[in-house]
């Protein structure tokens, strides 16, 4: 078994999430007392939270590409960063280190054109709806395109995320307000939603949704212990 190295912390929250999703695949596939092998890195949330927000992605990157390296010289085999948000300085991060870095978009993208879809809806921070680290990547290698929530549901999904889910606030009211987002996303044609932010699976369930769901937190889980579990060496989509 590999050892599977998980960047988390951003926030705890769906950290925690990973970490019993992949034990438990693990489990499920092996059996008995089986567990995954790993090693986490989890940073202090706050001033890497305060970087977003003023904009300072690169000094962003030095710290997780710091942390990589930690992981890697502690032994693991692959970087899983438990976040879509940090995804934006991802080649900064896989440039750090010498191991594979599996990147959140892939398992998407893979399940994604496995079932036949063509345009999704898509649901995260404010920095992943406007950037097109995500989006770009998904249309250029699995040729899926993403709908947006508008303007103003856009705002509503990043605070619930920032002020409630990442300090593990779960309430009805929101989850009608990502209700209410995901009901115009099915309207612009989307054929599934994307919960293109690890603590989203937190709030909103298979039951909230008209289409089905592309947990990107689940995903990613199952990918690593793809890696982990793998016979022979395993195939990364993009190890930089």
């Amino acid at each position: 078994m590999r050892t599977i190295g998980l960047l988390g912390g951003m926030s705890w929250e769906s950290t925690a999430t990973y970490y019993r999703l992949i034990n438990q695949d693990v489990r499920a596939r092996l059996g008995g007392l089986h567990s995954a092998q790993s090693l986490m890195h989890s940073v202090d949330f706050a001033p890497i939270a305060q970087l977003q927000h003023d904009g300072e992605w690169a000094q962003t990157g030095l710290l997780l590409a710091d942390a990589a390296k930690h992981l890697e010289k502690g032994g693991a085999d692959c970087i899983v960063l438990c976040t879509n948000t940090m995804h934006m300085i991802w080649d900064q991060i896989a440039g750090a280190v010498s191991i594979p870095f599996l990147h959140i978009v892939d398992p998407t993208g893979i399940e994604a054109r496995a079932q036949g879809f063509r345009k999704v809806g898509f649901l995260g921070t404010m920095f992943s709806m406007r950037e097109s680290f995500f989006r770009d990547r998904l249309l250029d290698r699995y040729g899926v395109e993403i709908v947006l929530p508008t303007a103003a549901q856009q705002i509503e999904v990043h605070d619930i995320i920032y002020h409630e889910l990442c300090l593990g606030v779960i309430t009805e009211a929101s989850r009608a307000r990502y209700r209410q987002a995901i009901r115009g996303l099915v309207a612009q044609g989307a054929e599934a939603i994307v919960l293109g932010c690890t603590e989203i699976m937190l709030l909103v369930r298979e039951e909230d949704s008209a289409v089905p769901l592309l947990d990107t937190t689940a995903l990613h889980a199952r990918a690593a212990v793809d890696f982990a579990l793998a016979e022979d060496e395993p195939i990364v989509v993009d190890a930089y």
